[in-house]
């Protein structure tokens, strides 16, 4: 009987090793355009892997280019700093504070001149926190900060 399941054993490590795969060809769009069956077929060779090009700052595109905000430290102990600079005629009009059940703590109002707060967070006990920054314009930006 052991050899019975140790040959069973052996023939299916043996058809896991030799089973067929399919390789797929995209084209630049991302559309499906080739589709080829491989059979006991290794993974790509050295020559089939294409290394991107150097990414420069052009590449990249920023969620919202008005956001350029600060915050230190994360995670916070004492009191957390908040600095940003907003473009286009836009302001933080508010900032609240949400524990991370979604229960809203503390709401601090500001006016157009302000471009930094610091919120202290000595009361709150250890955690994950939520800062909701909301602008003038209605978006908002929100920050996961971690209370030690």
């Amino acid at each position: 009987m052991k050899k019975i399941i140790t040959l069973l054993l052996f023939g299916f490590c043996a058809f896991l090793n030799g089973q067929t795969k399919l390789n797929f060809g995209y084209d630049g769009a991302g559309n499906q355009i080739s589709r080829i069956l491989c059979i006991n077929c290794l993974s790509k060779s050295a020559q089939d892997i294409v290394e991107p090009d150097a990414i420069t700052q052009n590449d990249l595109e920023k969620f919202f280019p008005e956001d350029v905000i600060s915050y230190y430290p994360n995670p916070v102990r004492e009191e957390l700093y908040l600095q940003w600079e907003l473009t286009h005629d836009n302001f933080v009009a508010s900032v609240n504070l949400y524990s991370i059940t979604g229960q809203l703590l503390r709401t601090y109002q500001l006016n157009n001149s302000s471009n930094s707060l610091a919120i202290p967070f000595q009361q709150y006990t250890v955690g994950v926190y939520i800062v909701l920054l909301s602008y003038k314009d209605g978006g908002e930006k929100s920050i996961k900060i971690i209370k030690k």
